[in-house]
């Protein structure tokens, strides 16, 4: 696999006279890709039907002859002011039923048929006059979809959509009646027309009512993503992929992905350290500037996961690409520092090391107007370079001077799975309680033990190429999970809060887990301030569980409960543990696995390809570790 740079440009934001310029100076700097067209659809129909596309035709010329090739977007992210007189309730609704208004971008309803027609039209005449071109070798559609909190609306379309998606999945009212439950406080429907949307109710509505709900929206943005790739694919046989985003569950990547023929999402190291990840203030203050050691990694690996999904079916070692890596300050985070010299070096290689087949950053030249004017680029308003220039150059040459790799097999497979992020949001039992925290407490434990992550989809059939399987929050396993576990010969973990719930959001009876001698009789949620002490050392933090049954206890709290139980292949955690114990409970299951766990100094981690291991040192000071000193924010490489 080439490794190569790129950026995100604007060409419809500056002079044309400067193109050629912009153009020559990415090439100099070692950039192989740029990346264009998703906000520009107002310059290409200005008004209905009237298409202007000269200026888009010079731009892809103009950056494609000075080498370079063009990543072409969709427009659909931001549908001009005209869209609205055409269609006046396209727009999203918000939870509280108020329109998301126009003046910015994302406002559109996933569930309005009339706008996803409007955006199959676009991506067919941008297909069919760019299909061909020589110098567009990718496309990307739309934008960050579920940014902003626009996966699910509450909209009259939503409303109708909704109703039939429910008609089609029960076939009648008394079946979705019994699947949800609604003998509880009289909800039971006389027909399918009687059913409104989970919102403005007096208290929590239906849980089984919000899963359903959640799991119509997320069909939707892949319904509307499909009817794009359906108008591309007829004319271009070039990849073509969608820029995801970080700690975004709103919808199902695994299901869009596999639409697509490679993933990309956009990496903010230090906004989602302030905005987006629990962490102390004392770790926040420490990795200010560097963001947090294992938010990029665990997205990295996430979406090479789904960029695995492109055949229809999970297959290890998916294509993934950083659409837009941070190269200086943001503008939407509560703060905004700027990258410790070094990171943006260390972002691209961590990228790299984990099977990126690219790395634009974002963007070329910072903006001087408009909402992201406080965006550091590589070029600063005034197109002299920022600092992120020199270490782009930096990362360019030296890609020059190593082989071409992907990165090596994951030790363990990590299941992820956004159904149970959206049930464990409705239905959390503890305040702090999130999928997706728990879901990175077991990414940090393995990071921790120097292990390689593949993160997999809750339908893998096969689980044969790991040693060993976490599956952490997993509401229920899906039948080939299930199936694959019986038949593993590794080492699986599963738990917390794993298959204790039934499709329709219920309590299964026998109660769950479904593992041999293994039953969970009562949970339990701890405030921030309360723990269960474990024998072996650590803790459990925000919630346990309390378990009976005939199989083997392998620990337990304080008070004598079992914390882990089950048989050698298949075990289950009764509880979320601190990050001393995960790690010690990671890292003695992978030496049973035949691994070899190791404990990395805080801030620093490894990933190996093919050919080398990588270490990369998040820390504002050097670090030694296994007789090799590396740099602050600095990267270092061996041969393996």
């Amino acid at each position: 696999m080439r490794r190569t740079l790129g950026s995100c440009y604007y060409p419809e934001h500056w002079p044309e006279e400067i193109w050629a310029e912009d153009a020559r100076r990415m090439a100099e700097a070692g950039l192989t890709w740029v990346r264009i067209g998703e906000f520009a659809w107002s310059r290409l129909e200005a008004t209905p039907g009237h298409l202007t596309w000269d200026w888009l035709d010079r731009a892809i010329g103009t950056l494609g002859g000075a080498g370079l090739k063009v990543v072409l977007g969709t427009p659909t992210a931001t549908p001009p002011r005209w869209m609205l007189d055409r269609h006046p309730d396209m727009l999203a609704i918000d939870e509280k039923g108020r329109p998301r208004g126009f003046g910015s971008r994302r406002h559109y309803d996933f569930s309005h048929a009339g706008y996803r027609e409007e955006a199959r039209r676009i991506a067919r005449l941008l297909a069919e006059r760019y299909g061909r071109n020589p110098h567009v070798h990718a496309w990307q559609i739309d934008n960050e979809y579920g940014c902003h909190y626009t996966t699910l609306s509450w909209s009259e379309a939503a409303r109708q959509g909704f109703r039939d998606w429910l008609a089609q999945k029960y076939q009648s009212p008394d079946a979705l009646n019994r699947a949800w439950g609604n003998v509880f406080w009289s909800m039971d429907y006389a027909t399918f027309d009687e059913i409104d949307l989970p919102n403005l109710t007096v208290t929590e509505a239906n849980p089984a009512h919000r899963l359903d709900f959640h799991r119509y929206a997320s069909a939707q943005v892949t319904l509307f993503n499909r009817a794009q790739v359906e108008e591309i694919r007829k004319l271009s046989d070039r990849p073509i992929l969608h820029n995801y985003m970080g700690r975004e569950t709103s919808f199902d990547h695994w299901q869009v992905g596999r639409d697509l023929d490679a993933a990309s999402w956009d990496s903010y190291p230090i906004g989602f350290l302030s905005d987006r990840l629990e962490n102390t203030p004392e770790r926040k203050a420490r990795f200010l500037r560097q963001g947090d050691p294992d938010n990029q990694a665990f997205h990295h690996d996430l979406y090479r996961g789904v960029g695995g999904m492109g055949a229809g079916r999970y297959t290890p070692g998916g294509r993934f690409w950083i659409m837009e890596q941070q190269p200086g300050p943001v503008n939407w985070a509560p703060w905004n520092p700027a990258p410790l010299p070094g990171m943006a070096r260390l972002w691209a290689w961590e990228a790299f090391a984990h099977g990126a087949e690219a790395v634009l950053y974002f963007r070329w030249r910072q903006a001087p107007f408009a909402q992201e004017q406080m965006h550091a680029g590589l070029l600063r308003p005034d197109s002299a370079p920022a600092p992120a220039l020199a270490e782009a150059r930096q990362v360019a040459d030296e890609i020059a001077g190593m082989p071409e790799a992907g990165c090596a097999p994951g030790d363990v497979a990590l299941v992820f799975d956004y159904e149970s992020c959206w049930a464990w949001d409705i239905q959390p039992q503890g305040a702090d309680f999130d999928g997706f925290r728990l879901a990175m407490s077991a990414y940090r434990a393995c990071r921790r033990a120097g292990l390689n992550v593949d993160i997999v989809p809750p339908d893998i059939a096969d689980l044969s190429p790991w040693p060993m399987v976490l599956a952490p929050g997993v509401m229920i396993l899906s039948g080939p999970l299930r199936a694959a576990l019986s038949s593993y010969t590794g080492r699986a973990l599963l738990g917390p809060r794993t298959d204790v719930k039934t499709p329709d959001f219920a309590i299964p009876v026998p109660l769950g887990p479904r593992l041999e001698g293994v039953t969970s009789v009562l949970t339990e949620s701890l405030p921030p301030d309360a723990s269960e002490p474990l024998e072996a050392g650590g803790a459990f933090r925000h919630w346990r569980e309390w378990l009976e049954g005939e199989a083997r206890v392998y620990e337990r709290t304080t008070d004598g409960r079992a914390a882990i139980m089950g048989a050698d292949h298949l075990r289950y955690l009764a509880g979320w543990p601190d990050d001393d114990a995960f790690h010690r409970i990671v890292s003695d299951l992978a030496r049973e696995a035949g691994l070899h766990p190791v404990d990395l100094p805080d801030g620093l981690r490894l990933r190996d390809t093919e050919t080398h291991r990588f270490l990369l040192n998040y820390n504002p000071e050097p670090v030694t570790w296994d007789g090799v000193t590396i740099a602050a924010a600095g990267v270092h490489w061996t041969p393996r």
